[in-house]
């Protein structure tokens, strides 16, 4: 891996310009944190993206800003989760300062009504990219456990319409009692 400063900056950069041009909210920008850092700098393994979105959803807070700190504090510690922090931040600030000078002439505007209506189908469809891709690298695990929990999910949220607090808050337990038996497992060897 390169120095410490150059990957302070390019974590700032990339963090940065990924806030700035990401809509649709956290699993949006997750999908790119992936591209980002798993496909193009190869700096984090696919197994320890999937739990580092796994951490950003359990923790309290956006999860655009939770992605980023996780992936920061991964690739550079404490500096790098605040490097990522302050670069996630930046982009929604400043729109969100300038909507709010302009915002009577945006309230009324139908060209600014329409992108916006034009803009959910694109994040819907980089939603579905998120959970096939994340899917996929669970199935291709090959880990019954994982694909078990993953199906079980599944139908909690979308069939029986449990709590996604419920789902996260037993997906923590579960885990956490797999790697406490595979730690007691390598201890007997």
């Amino acid at each position: 891996m390169e120095n410490k400063r150059q990957v302070l900056a390019k974590l700032f950069l990339s963090t940065l310009y990924l806030s700035a041009f990401t809509f649709g909210g956290g699993y949006v920008i997750v999908t790119l944190l992936k591209k980002k850092f798993v496909d193009e700098y190869h700096w984090i393994e696919e197994n320890e993206m999937l739990d580092l979105v796994a951490i950003a959803q359990s923790a309290p807070g956006a999860i655009a800003v939770n992605g980023a700190i996780v992936v920061g504090y991964k690739l550079a510690g404490i500096a790098g989760a605040l490097t990522a922090i302050v670069a996630t931040i930046i982009p929604p600030f400043a729109i969100i300062s300038l909507i709010a000078v302009f915002y009577a002439a945006f309230r009324s505007n139908v060209i600014i009504s329409k992108i916006l209506e034009g803009m959910q189908a694109g994040v819907g469809a980089v939603i579905a990219s998120v959970v096939y891709e994340m899917g996929a690298g669970v199935v291709q695990s090959r880990s019954a456990a994982s694909i078990l929990i993953m199906a079980a999910s599944f139908i909690a949220a979308c069939v029986f319409q449990v709590n996604v607090i419920y789902i996260v808050l037993a997906c923590i337990l579960l885990g956490t009692a797999r790697t406490l038996i595979h730690i007691r497992r390598e201890e007997r060897k």
